[in-house]
This record gives structure tokens, sequence and C-alpha cells, in this order.
């Protein structure tokens, strides 16, 4: 059975339009919002579960393999690095690439409820990484990983990030309680990479 979850978006046009306007680096990386769809009865070993993202769609996808196919679990939109392109150093606003063949690993899935970011843009220390953090191993960079977007959901889909990958609050929650695991590989696609063979 397929269920298919659209996601509302929050406040009028005229304030999205406005918000467009002082930010005009995420107007140009703004993607619909994508339906969230589940294929929660899809046959599958949870050990086969893997995470895709894709730079170019702004999108999280959840995939296992059944038998000889790979079958679409669930599908996030997210926000990505501000900046386009592989990582190359700390500070550069881009989110790293994962080379072919050699996904990054879930490593840790920490409690970020209460954890803090100053962003530099006034409004001091806030809470900005929902429930959970996903810490990935991401060989020549640290401090990466998959979390919520307190305080920054606008973002979400877009590119507004410091090179982690942010998802709306709940679907950080739902990605955890559902499919997460230390261990679980995840591909990160460039803006150029097109769609691997099973998508």
């Amino acid at each position: 059975m397929v269920i298919m979850l659209l996601l509302v978006s929050c406040g009028s046009g005229k304030q999205r339009d406005m918000d467009n306007q002082a930010q005009p680096q995420q107007e140009e990386a703004e993607a619909p919002a994508q339906p969230v769809v589940v294929n929660e009865n899809a046959p599958h070993d949870k050990s086969t579960e893997f995470i895709v993202i894709s730079k170019k769609d702004l999108r999280l996808t959840v995939y296992a393999r059944s038998g000889d196919d790979t079958v679409a679990l669930a599908t996030y939109p997210v926000c990505m690095g501000k900046n386009k392109g592989q990582k190359e150093g700390k500070g550069d606003m881009r989110t790293p690439e994962s080379p072919a063949g050699q996904p990054f690993s879930i490593t840790r899935i920490q409690d970020a409820s209460t954890w803090t970011h100053d962003f530099g843009d006034g409004r001091g220390s806030i809470l900005a990484y929902g429930h959970w953090f996903l810490r990935l191993d991401t060989p020549g960079h640290s401090g990466i990983g998959i979390h919520g977007s307190t305080n920054n959901e606008n973002t979400v889909p877009g590119r507004a990030s410091e090179g982690c990958i942010r998802l709306l609050d709940k679907d950080i929650i739902q990605l955890k309680e559902k499919y997460a695991r230390v261990g679980m590989p995840v591909i990160v696609k460039g803006e150029d990479q097109g769609p691997l063979p099973f998508e």
C-alpha cells in the first residue's frame, strides 16, 4: 500500500514573496515541496535500507533492496549547503558529495533537541537542529549530519545551510524512528549527477 502525504506550506503567499526577496540565494534553489511517499509494505530486510540525497532535486529518499529490486520507502524535501559544488574546506557552506561507490554512513544518532547555533544573522544562539542529529562519516570533513530545521523551517526545501542536510522537524523524527540506524549508507549526489540506475 502506498500512502502519499502532501506537505502543507505555512504562511501566506505574500509573506513567502517577502521572504524570497529578503533571501535571494534561497529563491534560486527553492523547489516545490515534494510529497512524502511512504511505501511501508514493501517486503525487505531493514539492513538493506540506505539513503540517497540529491543536491540537484533537494530531496532525501530512503531506499531498500528487495530481492533483485530496489524500492523507495520515503522521500523528504531538504535544505542543502548555501553554495553549490563539492565541499573543499570548513566554512565554505557546501554539502560534501560522496565519491562514486563509496557512500558516507551514519556513525551516531544524537538527541539534538537542546542544541543551539549562532548563524551570525542577529538572532543569537537559537535552537536549530530539531530533535535528532544523524552524524555522518564524511572523510576529510567533520561535523556534517542530517538534522531538523528548528527556527529555519522556511529554508526547506532550499539552499541555506552551512553544509549539513536539513529536514523539516517532523521529517527528521520520522526518518529517525522508522529508518535511520548506525552504519546506514548515505549517498550524496552532486548537482550535476543524474539518476542512479535504480532511481
